[in-house]
């Protein structure tokens, strides 16, 4: 059982490949639009708040 047992942090040191042009093209791709999607959202979330309070309040007069 011991045998069959590989310690995942060991395989660290060793030399990594190169990944292939098209693999990196579309993972760099997929950054990329997560990344625009992510800078929407917080461009159209981002007033809430100040949309509210305007929505709320009362112009008081005397």
């Amino acid at each position: 059982m011991a045998d069959e047992f590989r310690n995942p942090f060991k395989e660290l040191d060793k030399k990594l490949r190169e990944v292939p042009p098209e693999m990196r093209k579309k993972v760099m791709n997929d950054v990329a639009i997560a990344k625009l999607i992510m800078d929407l959202a917080i461009l159209v979330t981002s007033n809430y708040s100040s949309l509210l309070a305007g929505l709320f309040r009362t112009n008081r007069r005397k």
